[in-house]
């Protein structure tokens, strides 16, 4: 089995990505994901979306299950078999924003638990790194702002929405006027105003 990273919006996928997608017989992904790679795939390809992600391991081994973004960044890469990677929506951000990756920690709060990813979020600022915080539809950004008050001197919040798509906005805010999402499909940089931009 192959799990191949598509990318976080048109455009992202690599050339390897392609190569396997075309090669491929039998694709699994969620509909955005086989939306993000519909144009490589061949007319014998059978494509399925994935109802129930638990019966993925179970797949043949001839199959290609397709990951947004990058498969290791809470992902579908904890499954057996090749990983190739995409372009993911921290690559993306950061280079949006000229921020060096060795200056970020990542904190997943996209399916888990949000408090958790809060509290880690917090812990994470106070080390004085800036954290990429993977979003999920249900994440409240003011509640993560709360946390902030009253604002430490230059701490910024900045949301980075629809990532490659047409309509993508990044809009930075701070705490006491935090960005707001606009859709399901956003990521939050929490910069605590030591990570310089390279620019």
């Amino acid at each position: 089995m192959k799990i191949v990273g598509v990318g976080c919006g048109p455009g992202m996928l690599t050339e390897e990505a392609i190569a396997a997608i075309s090669r491929a017989s039998l694709v699994y992904g969620s509909p955005r994901a086989i939306d993000l790679a519909r144009m490589y795939l061949s007319g014998e390809c059978t494509v399925r979306e994935i109802e129930d992600y638990r019966a993925l391991r179970t797949l043949p081994d001839d199959a290609v299950v397709l990951s947004t973004g990058d498969p290791m960044l809470a992902g579908l890469g904890y499954l057996e078999g090749e990983v190739i990677p995409g372009i993911s929506s921290l690559q993306v951000a950061l280079a949006r924003l000229h921020i060096p990756m060795v200056h970020i920690s990542v904190v997943a709060a996209h399916g888990r638990d949000h408090d958790a990813a809060i509290r880690e979020t917090v812990g994470e600022i106070a080390r004085g790194k800036a954290v990429f915080l993977l979003a999920d539809p249900g994440f409240e950004v003011t509640r993560l702002a709360r946390h902030f008050l009253p604002p430490p001197p230059g701490l910024t919040i900045t949301l980075c929405e629809q990532l490659g798509y047409p309509d993508e906005r990044v809009i930075t805010g701070t705490p006491d006027d935090p960005p707001m999402p606009c859709s399901d499909l956003f990521v939050l940089l929490v910069n605590p105003g030591i990570v310089r931009r390279t620019r």
